[in-house]
């Protein structure tokens, strides 16, 4: 690329012998090759150094600062989880700005204020427990201030549920259930 444009800004001069063999002729090849090499690096620079456009080392060195890794996986999820935990200030103790966060740390989980300085967190996409939920709950906590008591809770199969659907345990064997495939049977929400 810079070799191209070095070819073309030396090559109307005529005072350089710019053929590929000729001394003159490599030294703006080699010229060329190191600024490629610097602007690639520069181009990968300046997008690490943006959460917004980071996708590896930036986004590992902004996941530092933080007591805990949020539980994203995918760079985009990453970049919204490190933009969420840089808005946590003294005014984001809000159950709104909770929820806001946990949700953007890449976590599908609901804050809900109970009263009395208690906050409820759901899982409401998720029958039972979540997945890595011992690192969910180490993330949660950490974003929660200390103050507040934290009740987590968990969507299972429900006696209601099942005599609402009208199953029978002829239904339930013949679906093949075990005990705890079918607490987590919880009908879609709607």
């Amino acid at each position: 690329m810079y070799e191209a444009h070095l070819r073309s800004l030396l090559s109307p001069l005529g005072i350089y012998d710019l053929e590929e063999h000729s001394a003159s002729g490599a030294a703006v090849c080699a010229l060329g090759t190191g600024l490629d090499t610097v602007s690639r690096r520069l181009e990968e620079i300046e997008r690490e150094a943006l959460t917004a456009t980071a996708e590896g080392e930036g986004l590992a060195r902004r996941e530092a600062l933080f007591a805990r890794r949020p539980a994203a996986v995918t760079a985009e999820d990453r970049r919204a989880a490190i933009a969420a935990l840089l808005q946590i200030d003294g005014d984001s103790l809000t159950p709104a700005a909770i929820d806001r966060t946990i949700r953007g740390c890449g976590i599908r989980a609901r804050a809900l204020e109970m009263g009395g300085g208690q906050l409820r967190v759901i899982f409401p996409e998720v029958a039972g427990e979540p997945e890595d939920f011992d690192q969910i709950r180490k993330i949660i906590l950490d974003i929660l201030p200390c103050h507040l008591e934290v009740e987590f809770y968990f969507r299972y199969l429900t006696w209601a549920e099942c005599e609402a659907a009208g199953y029978t345990w002829g239904q339930v064997e013949a679906a093949e259930y075990t005990w705890e495939s079918f607490q987590l049977a919880v009908p879609p929400e709607r």
